[in-house]
């Protein structure tokens, strides 16, 4: 029987994986393409900077004290002759790292409180939905500033001070998830088997709420990168001499009309990736949203 059928469909071919149909998909996002090859490139450069970077980052060289991009420092050199191009690598590593951190601290956290709310519900869900609600009454900068400056101006405080005012964002999207997904069929049927809450949101829940869940995290990459150096900037997250790309530009912004390349080649970097990460979150949500499919 199975050869018959084998013959009498000779054109048949297997059912792709979901995840060949993911990469074929997202392969087609030409713009988001590009996004994920520049935050591969930021990654690259930041896990190799001890190799090539050219000069310890930390290393003063007074003669060459604000010197032109040239052969000896390639994007030039800052107000104590140390290397940009350097800096801006071993930047890189604190950028993402700091991105990763906050994004991923924000995301379980707020995931768990906003899945418990809207499956326990009652009670439950209407306290820890006030409690997001207090959170989002303020401007997330604002706020953010606020906390940082209360705990003490350092990176470790700025990553905090930006995971507290992240973390609503997932619970709200998390909740709306689970209120949706519980009255779907497979859900009541688990229930009617006898399965626990556990299990439910484990295998059941968790994984069908994934792909917004993931759209927002990939934004929030970029978008903590920008707040982590703004931060950095106004002086309450990374504290000099530490090669930060917002400390890089505060450094330098006294000097923008007469050495622009201080703060240039920072905001440069600053920017393309938070436009990768950015240009990757469009991709993704056109990708695993069937409405948004063209």
């Amino acid at each position: 029987m199975q050869a018959s059928a084998s013959i009498a469909n000779p054109l048949a071919t297997p059912a792709k994986s979901p995840r060949s149909l993911f990469i074929r998909r997202f392969g087609k996002e030409k713009i988001a393409v590009f996004g994920l090859a520049i935050i591969i490139l930021f990654s690259v450069v930041a896990l190799l900077a001890p190799v090539i970077a050219p000069y310890d980052p930390l290393y003063q060289n007074i003669p060459d004290s604000l010197s032109p991009p040239s052969a000896t420092h390639w994007l030039g050199a800052d107000k104590l002759g140390r290397d940009i191009l350097s800096r801006l690598l071993y930047g890189a590593r604190i950028s993402l790292a700091t991105g990763l951190t906050v994004v991923g601290l924000a995301s379980v956290t707020g995931t768990l409180v906003g899945a418990f709310a809207g499956y326990a519900g009652k009670w439950w869900d209407e306290g820890l939905m006030r409690i997001t609600d207090i959170f989002f009454a303020f401007p997330s900068l604002i706020l953010a500033m606020a906390i940082a400056g209360a705990l003490g101006p350092s990176l470790r405080n700025a990553l905090i001070a930006v995971a507290v005012v992240t973390w609503p964002i997932y619970a709200r999207l998390a909740r709306g998830q689970v209120l949706v997904l519980r009255r779907r069929d497979f859900v009541e049927a688990a229930h009617a088997v006898g399965a626990g809450h556990g299990l439910i949101l484990r295998r059941h829940l968790f994984p069908n709420m994934l792909s917004p869940l993931l759209v927002q995290a990939s934004f929030d990459m970029g978008t903590t990168i920008l707040s982590v150096a703004g931060l950095s900037f106004i002086g309450f997250g990374a504290q000099p001499p530490t090669p930060e790309w917002g400390v890089m530009i505060s450094e330098g912004r006294n000097y923008i009309t007469t050495h622009w390349w201080l703060t240039f080649f920072p905001a440069i970097a600053t920017l393309l990736s938070v436009a990768g990460f950015n240009l990757v979150g469009d991709g993704l949500r056109d990708v695993l949203d069937p409405r948004l499919r063209r």
